[in-house]
Parts: structure tokens; sequence; C-alpha cells
């Protein structure tokens, strides 16, 4: 018998797992595949972690609590996860980065620096700003290594004393008054709490609750430079841009890879996440190639390595953090639309929180399961 049971063990689950077992918790984390995978959403080296949240301020608190873990985590770990670099976001000043970035920083004095599109291409020559395009810099943003953050989470958590079992699928789990019990293809396990952090597979784990979430293919890729303008050792932050109606986002070269480019606002939908079409095709490339075109003008268009994750996408992009509307002793995290894992210590966090204590502060209208969004 466990005082609770984790399943998934991805950005969030490794994170619930940590903060379970640090509570002095008989903690079990179960995954249907191994540690530190790649078929899920948390892998692909790197993430961007930013506090003037351009979705809406009501990020910025969380972004903030954030920072604070990682860097707690990483003391405690002795891995290295987070690294600085700054963040430049390009578009429309009326657009829904540049103004959600500038609503966000003025709500919560976060100090941003706006720039001309001369001033900043001289500052960052490896970039192309339009005549009408504003640019904006963040200095407190950069990256966390996501397959060593996971890492840093299970290695701790395992120190601490939590069971995780890996390469081993969930059949079924029910709850009672009393506890959950949990099906597994290898044995039943009970406990008194349980929460289910299963990414891509949410709307299986979470089949009675009908949750409208959409999973989407999301191809990542890389590009080998022409020179040494991208480097991290030169100073080229982390981008975002906005441009003809699309979001495209990136990372200084860190790796003999080259520069790492994705496209954030579109992807194709993926009726069965275990069959996911990991293939990159050249339909894939086509748009981030288009955009390095456009506004990366020291990068070729020789891709040099690509993977492929998924989102799993609410109807209002916002997260599912919840507890079961019928067992309260069961909690969720779901449905993180594309922008999740730097939250994944604050989302961990917030699952130990919601199954022991009843509650986690997360501001339910717009994190909860009864939002009109979810019900329509």
């Amino acid at each position: 018998m466990y005082d609770a049971i984790v399943l998934g063990l991805g950005g969030i689950g490794s994170a619930a797992v940590y903060h379970l077992s640090g509570r002095g918790l008989r903690v079990l984390g179960l995954d249907q595949f191994g540690p530190g995978h790649a078929l899920g959403s948390s892998h692909g080296q790197t993430r961007i972690i930013r506090q003037a949240y351009f979705e809406h301020p009501v990020y910025v608190p969380m972004a903030q609590q954030a920072f604070e873990l990682w860097a707690e985590l990483e003391a405690r770990s002795g891995a290295s996860l987070y690294q600085e670099t700054g963040l430049l976001q390009i578009g429309a000043a009326d657009g829904e980065v540049i103004a959600g970035v500038s609503r966000s920083a003025a709500e919560h004095r976060l100090e941003i620096e706006r720039l001309t599109p001369d001033e900043a291409m001289s500052r960052f020559p490896g970039f192309k700003v339009l005549p009408d395009q504003t640019a904006v810099f963040e200095r407190r943003a950069g990256y966390l290594r996501v397959e060593a953050c996971v890492q840093a989470h299970l290695d701790e958590a395992k120190r601490r004393g939590a069971a995780l079992r890996f390469e081993e699928p969930v059949r079924r789990w029910t709850a009672h008054a009393g506890g959950v019990e949990v099906e597994s293809d290898r044995g039943i396990y009970r406990a008194e709490r349980l929460m289910i952090a299963a990414g891509a597979w949410s709307s299986a784990a979470l089949a009675d609750l009908r949750l409208p979430l959409e999973v989407l293919r999301k191809p990542m890729l890389w590009y080998r430079p022409t020179g040494d303008d991208y480097r991290r050792e030169r100073g080229t932050p982390c981008f975002l841009y906005e441009a003809a109606g699309h979001i495209y986002y990136g990372f200084p070269q860190i790796g003999p890879e080259g520069v790492k480019v994705a496209e954030h606002t579109l992807g194709l939908h993926v009726d069965d996440p275990s069959s996911v079409d990991r293939r990159v095709h050249d339909d894939d490339r086509q748009p981030v190639e288009a955009f390095i075109s456009a506004y990366l003008p020291r990068l070729s268009s020789e891709c040099t390595q690509s993977s492929v994750c998924m989102y799993t996408v609410t109807p209002d992009r916002n997260f599912i953090v919840d507890r079961h509307p019928r067992w309260p002793h069961v909690a969720i995290v779901a449905g993180l639309s594309g922008h999740g894992f730097k939250f994944a210590g604050v989302l961990g966090k917030a699952l130990a929180d919601l199954a022991v204590d009843g509650r986690c502060g997360w501001p339910v209208e717009r994190f909860g399961l009864q939002r009109a969004a979810l019900r329509s």
C-alpha cells in the first residue's frame, strides 16, 4: 500500500514523484516507456523558460516560482539544468506576442528592453527584423536542458525513497472512498491517492471525463549555421518570432547539430499518440525553412537532425490543473498546450498539493475542469 501513485514519469510526473517523496510519502511512479524517453512531449534537448509571459499575466508568478524550483533542483542534484541566454521576441507591436509580453511586463513590473529593428540587428546580427516589426529583449530567460531536468527529478525522487517502475503500461485505474487501485500489465497496486500526468495519453487515462483534448504532432528541426554567429558563447539568445500569422521559436547553437528551430502554432492531428509518425517530411520542413530564409540570414537550409514531439492542446490553450470531480484524492495535470515544460516543477508540486492538501493556490477559473472552455 502506497501513499501515492503517479501515472506518467515525463516532465510533470517526474516532478510530482520528486515533490511527493520530499514530503516523506511512500510513492510509486509508473511509466509505459523507459526513463527519459523520446516518445512523448519532454525531449529534444531544450525548452525555453521566460517570465514576461505573452499568453497571459496569470502565468508570470508561476514562471517566477519555476525559476526558483529549477535552481533548487540544480543545487540538490548537482546537474546543470538552466542556461541563461536572454530571449529576443519579435513581431508586430500590436500582435499576440509583443502586446502580450508588454502587458505581462507592465502588470508584474518585469524588466524588458525595447529595441528598434536596427538596434536589434546590430546587437544580434544573426537575426533580421523588418521595419514594421518590434523587438523586445528579456534578460532573465533562457533554456532548460529538458532530458537532464526529467532525469534530475527522477534521480532525486529515487534517493528520497520513491519506487519508479518503467516499461510498465497501466491498463486501468479505479477509485473508491478509501483510495485507488491501479492495474498494470505486471500487477495491481493500491494507494491512498493518485496523480495523473499522462501527457498525450491523457484522454485515455481520463476517459470518464471526456476532456476536449487534441494531440498535435510537432516536428523539431536543427540547421547548420554558415558561421559562428548563432553560438551561445557569442551571446546569441533564444528567440521567438511572430510572423505571417505563425509563431516560430529557436535556440542558440549549443552543439554540432546547429540551431534548433520549430513552428509553435500549427500541427497535424494525432489520432493515437502511440503510433504518431516520427519521420520528418518535406511538408514539415517547408514552413520552417521559409521562416529561416526570411529572418535568419546566416543559417543554411541544411537540416542536420530532427525529432517529433506532441502537444496536448485544450480549446483555450490553458492548462488543466485540478482534482477529479468525483474522486478528490485523484489529481490531474493535462493539456499543457505546448508551453508547459518550463512549469514542470511548479506543476509537479501542484499535483502533490492537490492530492495531499486539497488545494494548490492556482486560479481555478483559468485552470479548473469546470471552466467554460472545457464544458463547451
